[in-house]
């Protein structure tokens, strides 16, 4: 299981904002659009995909993302592997 948290359009993304304007000083040109998340991979037991999958999403909505600031992405993979 995979839950990438990324910053809502419209917050300000300092990290994000910093990487951008140091790529071209480090060579890297032609990089736009920088943003800074978060990636969370863990493995997690359910009957089926859809209760895994709506275990994880309320994961997200009550600990793992601030919904005020943040969205929450999960994405599940095959069977062992987080």
């Amino acid at each position: 299981m995979l839950v990438e948290i990324r910053l809502r359009p419209g917050i300000a993304d300092p990290q994000g904002s910093t990487i951008e304007r140091a790529l071209p000083a480090l060579g890297f040109d032609g990089f736009s659009g920088v943003g800074v998340g978060k990636a969370i991979r863990f493995a997690v037991d359910g009957p089926d995909e859809d209760s895994a999958r709506a275990r994880v999403e309320e994961l997200c909505r009550r600990f793992l993302a601030n919904p005020v600031i943040e969205d929450a992405e999960v994405t599940l993979s095959a069977a062992g592997t987080p």
